[in-house]
This record gives C-alpha cells, structure tokens and sequence, in this order.
C-alpha cells in the first residue's frame, strides 16, 4: 500500500508538469472535482488534470448531505472559501456547504443542515495512520487525504476555487 502511495504521487507531479509544462509551483486549480463514487479528486486547471488524490469520505456517503449528524459529504456546487490552519485535523479548506437551497431544504424538515464541511488530512497526532485510514470512510462528512497530500492541495489551490462534489 505505502509503495501504491508513494508511486501515485511521482505519477501526479509528473502528469502536473506534462500537462502544463510548467512547475507545479506555478499550476494553481482553477476547479476541483470530487466523484464519491469512485473516492477520487481531480484538480483541474484550464481543462487539464494537474493532480488527482485518492479520498475518504463521510461514514454514509451515498446521497446529498440533507442534515446535521447524517454522516454524508454534499453534492453539489460549492467553493473552496477559506483556509484553516488551525484545525483538529492536518490543514483544512472549508466547503461553501450549506447553500441557500441546502438550507431552505433542511428547514422545511425542521433540521439543521450542518456544515464545517473541510477538506482536510488526518486528524491531528495520527497521521502515521493514514495508510490505514484512508481505505475507509472515516469522516463526519468531509473529504480526507493524506497529510502530505494536504500540503500539495494548499499549494494548488487557492480560496475562491469552485468545488463540484458528485457520486
């Protein structure tokens, strides 16, 4: 598992630099797309794959996030809106999630939509069991990489970056 990692990482620099014929240093997303279905995310830029990571998700990933507690990610159309360094979990970039029509569906059933929906890596003081963790879903409903793989996340992607998340 840990050489799957490790070559999966060489593979997303090496396709970033094919792609843009540039250095990663100066490829920054400009979309992120998460497929639930297939537990990937893909950073775009300009149309082109700059670099993919392999995620968990929350603990019933199937549908829409439709309330606080339900354990599911979103899906839908959000940004990346701002960056936290200061998170019980190894970085972290905020989820737009709730949206207006999120939380218009949530009150009409009475409930609390949630949110603090983050991608982010491995909780804090445990990041030496990422190679465990990340072959389930582990999160209340957020989007996991690894810790290394977080550090090149905050470097390709800026606050303001639209995220789609779909199954």
């Amino acid at each position: 598992m840990l050489y799957g990692r490790c070559l999966g990482r060489y593979t997303r620099i090496l396709l970033a630099l094919v792609s843009l014929s540039v250095s990663p240093a100066f490829a920054s997303a400009d979309r992120v797309l998460v497929d639930k279905s297939d537990r990937k995310m893909t950073l775009y830029k300009q149309g082109r794959v700059i670099a993919y990571f392999d995620v968990s998700l929350g603990g019933a990933p199937q549908g829409h996030k439709t309330q606080e507690g339900d354990q599911k990610t979103p899906e839908g159309a959000y940004v990346l809106d701002y960056k936290n360094e200061q998170s019980s979990y190894y970085r972290s970039m905020h989820v737009s999630y709730p949206n207006e029509d999120d939380r218009a569906q949530a009150e009409k059933r009475g409930v609390s939509p949630g949110g603090m929906i983050m991608v982010h890596g491995q909780r804090n003081g445990i990041g030496w069991l990422s190679s465990i963790m990340q072959n389930f879903d582990w999160t209340d409903g957020c989007i996991a990489i690894t810790n290394e793989e977080m550090d090149e996340f905050m470097e390709l992607v800026e606050p303001g970056t639209p995220i789609e998340i779909r199954w």
